[in-house]
């Protein structure tokens, strides 16, 4: 994988056709049946229809260990490979997520930022709840301590907050979590070098897009999932998404100070030759406005928003029709916005 956070891997001549590269959609949850946060929680009317849906035929739902196993290796995995996951550690996921995704026969991933368990929050789960969904076959992974913007914090105190992290579920369920989430989605050079230098085998963010092998492994895409996007057909279009493979992508960070560094950011990047359909390439902003594209010449292209980005964050993603109907080529990035 390249060395800086924003670039994924560059095609190599003679490699596999895009579709042939292992690759996987993964879902983003929160909660699940708290309607009164609808924009972090999930419906149990829209969960189950998600539910029947992937059992309904054609879909693979995996655990997403093995998914980043394979993307490590660069090994195959079926079409339609599906992992869901949820953040954070809210006790829905015990009380209705997971018994739900359990009777289904399906695997889950629950990546837990530690503090709010230890500080007993109401709303959230337990570590003996923990325990109980680990040693159901629940993957559990880390979200820090304290849920910190990371990007916002010295290299010291990034390291103090995941070390704690670490030490908690050491201390509690006897392992330190392979895989990493970042909190809010959110990421820069500094932040990645501290997460990489823990040992995780990989980390996923907030933004939309299609996991697979030539994508950096420390900035893998989900898809979120929430009421306003919670419809089946929403995701089945996630499921059915395919990688949009791209690779020298600039700037080399996607930290944006503000009047500090080039706001609205010229997002560049290469698509792996031999797609379908490229002058079908669009691009947008997280609030869903329409960036025009710029061809460069050699696949190369820039996206530049006609707005400034504003803090926290904001996010561009790009799809490209294929030739299978109701199929997309999906690539996103997630930019961080500090004052």
């Amino acid at each position: 994988m390249a060395a800086s956070p924003a670039r994924a891997a560059d095609p190599q001549p003679g490699s596999l056709p895009p579709d042939a590269i292992p690759h996987a959609s993964v879902l983003m949850f929160h909660r699940f049946g708290e309607n009164t946060v609808p924009s972090t929680n999930i419906r149990l009317d829209q969960f189950d229809a998600m539910l029947a849906a992937l059992k309904s035929g054609g879909y693979h739902v995996l655990p997403l260990p093995e998914i980043v196993a394979a993307l490590k290796a660069n090994k195959p995995l079926p079409d339609h490979a599906v992992a869901l996951t949820a953040d954070d550690g809210y006790v829905s996921s015990f009380t209705e997520g997971w018994p739900r995704m359990k009777k289904a026969g399906l695997p889950f991933t629950l990546f837990i930022a530690t503090g709010p368990i230890d500080q007993h929050l109401r709303g959230y789960l337990t570590w003996d709840q923990i325990r109980q969904m680990k040693k159901e076959g629940v993957t559990i992974g880390a979200h820090s301590n304290d849920h910190p913007s990371l990007p916002a914090l010295t290299p010291e105190a990034m390291k103090a907050d995941l070390d704690t992290s670490m030490k908690r579920f050491e201390q509690e369920i006897g392992e330190r979590p392979k895989l990493f989430a970042w909190p809010f989605g959110e990421w820069d050079t500094r932040s990645m070098a501290v997460v990489k230098a823990m040992g995780y085998d990989a980390a996923f963010g907030q933004q939309s897009g299609v996991a697979h092998a030539k994508h950096d492994l420390y900035w893998l895409p989900r898809f979120p999932m929430n009421e306003h996007y919670g419809s089946v057909d929403r995701m089945l279009m996630a499921v059915n998404a395919l990688p949009l493979p791209v690779s020298d992508i600039t700037p080399d960070d996607v930290l944006i100070k503000l009047g500090q560094t080039e706001n609205p950011p010229a997002l560049r990047f290469t698509v792996l030759p031999g797609l379908e359909r490229m002058k079908e390439l669009l691009c947008y902003t997280g609030p869903g406005d329409r960036i025009a594209l710029k061809d460069l010449g050699g696949n190369r292209y820039e996206a530049k928003p006609d707005k400034a980005f504003q803090p926290p964050r904001d996010r561009i993603s790009c799809t490209l029709p294929t030739a299978e109907k109701s199929r997309f080529r999906w690539f996103g990035i997630q930019f961080t916005v500090q004052k």
